[in-house]
């Protein structure tokens, strides 16, 4: 390889990994927005599930092992220091590995995971008390903003223990359809009805939470696949450029 290309392949491998590095930044950000988001369908999984608290800090991890490979990318490119670029060229490769078992396992296991969401929500209206509390919250806002009631219906909340064992005609009040009311209502914890036909709507929420979490999905993949395509062109560079660095010199190591 001459000189010109030699160059060239070293700026290009360290452009690639700047951007792999925002990269991670971007997947770890996402960790981190699964973890502390309380105004979403998010919140509503997160005191349920563990499964995605644990992939949360999955992802804030991989996410900040990409930024220190980028950064170790970049270094090896502009000082071309084999060990690095070779060690850089094998974690990439690994990386490609994982993120494909892993896309090729979700969707496999993609009912399964469909059942487990039903089941957690079930599971939140069941013991819903009607406290306020951040999940609370955070299905109240859905059920408003979505104008639904339930996973697949109203009937969803007839299990709820502070509607059974109420003397009451409760329901929830995020729920209520407003145009069936009249006066001033809350939106949050539970409102006496005064009939059995609750004022609510009809539809529940699984089909906009469905399309809700379709929607981040494809945002998720389209970064999982810019990620790939980076990955893959850092590969064929680094193991160019790896392949055309004939002696070690450390001394182009910057000392601090």
């Amino acid at each position: 390889m001459g000189k010109g290309c030699m160059k060239a392949t070293k700026y290009f491998l360290f452009l690639f990994n700047l951007i792999f590095f925002l990269f991670g930044a971007v997947i770890m950000g996402f960790g981190l927005w699964l973890l502390l988001d309380n105004q979403s369908f998010i919140a509503v999984l997160q005191d349920s599930s563990m499964a995605l608290k644990v992939g949360s800090y999955i992802l804030i991890g991989v996410g900040a092992f990409s930024m220190l490979l980028g950064f170790l990318g970049c270094l090896g490119a502009i000082y071309e220091i084999r060990c690095l670029l070779g060690l850089y060229f094998t974690c990439l490769l690994l990386i490609l590995i994982a993120q494909v078992a892993a896309a090729a396992l979700i969707y496999f296991q993609k009912d399964l995971v469909n059942g487990e969401m039903s089941k957690i929500v079930n599971q939140v209206l069941n013991n819903y008390p009607g406290k306020n509390s951040t999940t609370e919250q955070a299905w109240d806002f859905i059920q408003r903003t979505m104008e639904c009631c339930g996973w697949t219906g109203r009937m969803d909340w007839s299990g709820n223990m502070v509607v059974v064992n109420s003397s009451q005609l409760l329901f929830p009040c995020s729920c209520q359809n407003t145009s069936l009311l009249t006066g001033n209502s809350s939106e949050s914890g539970f409102c006496e009805a005064q009939t059995p036909d609750w004022p609510v709507f009809d539809a529940g929420c699984s089909a906009s939470v469905e399309s809700w979490l379709l929607t981040n999905v494809g945002v998720i993949l389209g970064i999982c696949l810019g990620v790939a395509v980076i990955e893959l062109l850092g590969m064929i560079l680094s193991i160019c450029l790896c392949k055309n660095v004939h002696t070690e010199d450390y001394t182009k190591v910057p000392k601090y």
